[in-house]
């Protein structure tokens, strides 16, 4: 699990030491030009776009290779599936899938490694509590079930934009995770350990509320993620970071196409792409078609 810090109110703990394995660009200077002009996407079903993309700095390992989903927030269903509320054991993202049936399996966060397992910040399912402290660490929300059926299914909310006394009651469902882009579009200083560099997942939105989920299995620091987020050709504002190395997994199961993507490396502390299979993880995002 890769552990990543960044300045202010938005720092976690750090595990071990961490080295960088790609070239730095300067912290911002892709905020204002897109390194590519037009998405490739291809349809896996109504509301779910897939593309894989060649990132514009090289890593020293694997193919740097981008793999983004485009998700169209109204047409398909989302939900939380934590192992505390499932029977108290993880399982891997096509376990999660096949079990629950779902299209679409992701990480919802990082986690502790109590006896539950339990979000590092604040999670809820309903009436269900996952953790029930939210840290002041973390400034991004990840909020499904509205109870406003006028709102969208699922939605990343910055909470230093909008009221966390008005947003933890409006939705059902609420799992908090660390920042990387804020609601204006500043992505996070991470100054604090800047060469730390893993497999990652991260989740981000548009001013349009479309949300978008970036894997990569080639390790890159979270400062040259934030670069290529803001280079992409859509207008990215809140981002999260979802999970790093070996637990790093992104499913896909549309009953005619299956992609299935799994981290490995963790710069010092798991320095090697030998990972070959999904990992077992407590909490996921779980989406599904549309009925």
């Amino acid at each position: 699990m890769c552990r990543l810090s960044n300045t202010k109110s938005d720092s976690c703990r750090i595990f071990g030491l961490f080295f960088g394995l790609v070239l730095l660009i300067p912290f911002g200077s892709m905020a204002q030009t897109h390194w590519i002009s037009e998405i490739p996407w291809t349809n896996l079903m109504d509301g779910l776009q897939y593309a894989e993309l060649d990132a514009p700095e090289k890593s020293v390992v694997n193919d740097s290779k981008l793999s983004i989903l485009k998700i169209d927030t109204h047409k398909l269903d989302f939900d939380f599936l934590t192992a505390s509320e499932r029977g108290k054991h993880p399982r891997t993202a096509p376990d999660w899938a096949t079990e629950f049936d779902k299209n679409v399996i992701i990480n919802a966060g990082m986690y502790k490694y109590n006896k539950m397992q339990s979000n590092k910040g604040y999670m809820k399912n309903y009436e269900h509590l996952n953790n029930p402290v939210k840290t002041t660490y973390y400034n991004a929300m990840l909020a499904m079930h509205p109870k406003d059926k006028q709102k969208a299914p699922f939605e990343i909310i910055d909470i230093t934009c909008q009221d966390w006394g008005k947003v933890q009651h409006e939705y059902h469902s609420l799992c908090q995770g660390m920042r990387m882009i804020s609601c204006n579009g500043e992505g996070m200083e991470f100054s604090k350990r800047p060469d730390q560099s893993c497999s990652m997942v991260v989740a981000a939105t548009d001013v349009q509320g479309n949300i978008y989920i970036v894997f990569t299995r080639s390790p890159y620091t979270h400062r040259t993620m934030i670069g290529f987020l803001k280079g992409l050709p859509f207008d990215i504002r809140t981002s999260v970071y979802l999970e790093g190395g070996p637990e790093t997994s992104l499913y896909i199961n549309t009953g005619d196409t299956v992609i299935a993507k799994y981290g490995s490396y963790v710069s010092n502390t798991c320095d090697n792409d030998d990972n070959d299979h999904f990992r077992k993880i407590p909490n996921v995002i779980a989406i599904k078609k549309r009925k």
